[in-house]
Order: structure tokens, then C-alpha cells, then sequence
């Protein structure tokens, strides 16, 4: 028995001539840039808000970690363990030197009172006098520290600037120093 071969179906409902092209015009160069453009940074309200935020974020992490003494989050000046010695060193101690700001306000407020210009003249030379004082525990600071640091750490291998280091750091109120104080008055370091 032969079988004749199946004609494939037709769709009666198809058009007679198939479509040619893609149904849509070939758009221009320029607007093909034009659509590819955008900035190279977002430039929305929302991404600036998240930037903003998230610098603000990392901010206080470092102020946070630099505060504690994290030595990732110390300035170059701050870094090491010599450092963190003579720190530890300056903090244990009292020094006349953190004192300044608080005798020069009360030489300003002395040098206001309208009564007597003898009192302001005293409180300028209470205040000189100190100001001796202060520079003068610095300078012994300076040298006790370079002196105990030398024999800590092997007087080769000895950091330039220790002494200035510490001077500077006495020099400042203990609630205003940064990093914060890791010891507390009394307890010097080995």
C-alpha cells in the first residue's frame, strides 16, 4: 500500500507576503550615544545620601579606633611600640605643663577685673613663673624619658623624637589627649 506524502498545513489566516525588515526604523549614531550616556559617577540624591553616610560611618570608626589606640588607626607619629610606651609613661605621671591653659584663663580673667592693675601685674608674673615651671618638668620629662626608653629598648635601636614626643603629650590636658590614656595615674609602664 503506498502512502502518499503529507503536505504540511496551512494557515489560512496568515498573510499572503511575510513581513519584511524588523517592524521598526534603524535608529541614528547620535541616538545611540545618546541612549548609552549616563555619568560616570551616579549623580542621584539617594547614591549621594549613601556615600555621604557611609564616609561618615568609616569617620567614626577611626575616630572610635584612634580614641582606643588601635595602632591600624594611628597617625604615623603614633605608631609603635616605643611609643606606645613613652604614651603609657607621660599618662601615668602628673606634670605641670597640662595645667598652662588653666593658669592663662585665670591671669585673663585676673587682668579683667577693673579694681587693681597690680593684680593684673601679679597674676602676669604668677603666670610667667609657671610657664618656667612647666617648660622646665617638660625638659626633665624629655630626658628621664629618652633615658628609661634607651635602656628599655636597647639605646641602638632608640626612635629620634621621643623626648619631643613626650613633652608634647604632657603638654596637653589628659581629657583632651588622643589616642585616649590607656593607663591610669600611678601605673608606669615597664
Amino acid at each position: 500500500m503506498a502512502t502518499t506524502p503529507v503536505s504540511p498545513s496551512t494557515n489560512d489566516d496568515a498573510p499572503e507576503t511575510p513581513a519584511v525588515g524588523k517592524g521598526r526604523a534603524t535608529p541614528t549614531r547620535a541616538e545611540q550615544e545618546a541612549a548609552r550616556r549616563r555619568p560616570l559617577v551616579a549623580n542621584t540624591k539617594e547614591a549621594k545620601a549613601a556615600a555621604k553616610a557611609e564616609l561618615n560611618e568609616r569617620r567614626a570608626k577611626a575616630q572610635a579606633g584612634m580614641a582606643a589606640g588601635e595602632e591600624k588607626y594611628l597617625p604615623v607619629r603614633d605608631k609603635g611600640p616605643q611609643r606606645r610606651w613613652v604614651r603609657d609613661y607621660v599618662d601615668a605621671g602628673w606634670h605641670p605643663a597640662e595645667f598652662v591653659m588653666g593658669v592663662m584663663v585665670l591671669v585673663i580673667l585676673a587682668s579683667l577685673l577693673p579694681t587693681n592693675m597690680m593684680i593684673s601685674f601679679y597674676a602676669y608674673l604668677v603666670m610667667m613663673g609657671y610657664l618656667v615651671i612647666a617648660i622646665g618638668g617638660m625638659v626633665l620629662l624629655a630626658m628621664r624619658v629618652k633615658r628609661k626608653a634607651a635602656a628599655k629598648f636597647g639605646k641602638e635601636r632608640l626612635e629620634r623624637g621621643l623626648g619631643w614626643y613626650a613633652a608634647m603629650r604632657a603638654l596637653q590636658m589628659r581629657f583632651m589627649r588622643l589616642p585616649k590614656p590607656q593607663v591610669k595615674r600611678g601605673q608606669y609602664p615597664d
